[in-house]
């Protein structure tokens, strides 16, 4: 079986206190902990691979992402998403060319830009037509943005869905809806569903497979907590005498 039908296939199948839940590295070092513990596969944030590149959020030039992210598909040996935010512009077959290149399984591709939501139709069909190139090599999760843009009705979460799994979506990912609307969105929504957990807040992944999330993955908090953990440690040895 190949690296991207092993990892489709863990997305299905699932019992509800059972999420695919995907640590998020940012570079190879990150990647090899996280394979190391035991997790199946792993998928890229893209804040955090920027923060790793000294770049901010949506900032990072696509061919240094791409080189980050095949840096890290060569340190570990189990299936790796990309997360390359709304796809740099490139056509489906440049876009599904450069990620395979990367060596990735599947990839996260978000529906808006700097200037607000992109149009659901057109947007559907660029998936399709990344779909199209892709065939059955990549795993596309498509990120719904409705939530973090202040669009607050779960319903045109939803609509968007149905047009990007008919699209030929595997999974959307209704980035930051309330907790309180999960039961709400898996039930209007068709296949995998990723839901975002806050490493140390909130629910576990436990209880928001159980609320209705196929798939954890962290954003940029576990780079984030990793940042942290080394902040405290540099200024405790800021602080020692004699230093």
């Amino acid at each position: 079986m190949s690296h991207a039908a092993a990892f489709r296939a863990l997305h299905h199948g699932r019992v509800p206190d059972d999420p695919l839940v995907l640590p998020g590295p940012w570079d190879a070092a990150s990647a090899r902990v996280f394979a190391a513990a035991g997790f199946p596969a792993l998928a890229t944030p893209s804040a955090g691979v920027a923060a790793s590149l000294g770049y901010e959020d949506g900032r990072t030039p696509a061919d240094e992402m791409f080189a980050a992210v095949a840096r890290i598909v060569r340190a570990v040996d189990v299936p790796v998403s990309a997360d390359v935010e709304g796809g740099y512009s490139l056509a489906p077959k440049e876009l599904v060319e450069r990620l395979l290149e990367a060596g990735v399984v599947g990839c996260n591709l978000e529906d808006s830009t700097r200037e607000g939501l992109k149009d659901p139709a057109e947007h559907a069909e660029w998936l399709a037509g990344v779909r199209e190139e892709a065939g059955d090599r990549l795993f596309l999760n498509a990120r719904i943005d409705t939530f973090v843009r202040g669009v607050e009705d779960p319903g045109a979460a939803i609509e968007r869905a149905a047009a990007y799994v008919a699209a030929g979506a595997d999974c959307v990912y209704p980035i930051a809806a309330p907790v309180a609307v999960l039961p709400l969105l898996r039930a209007g929504i068709q296949g995998p569903l990723n839901v975002i957990a806050r490493p140390g807040e909130g629910p576990s992944p436990a209880e928001l497979g159980g609320l209705g999330a196929t798939r954890i993955t962290f954003g940029p908090g576990l780079q984030r907590q990793a940042e942290q953990a080394v902040r405290e440690h540099a200024e405790r040895l800021a602080t020692r005498p004699g230093r």
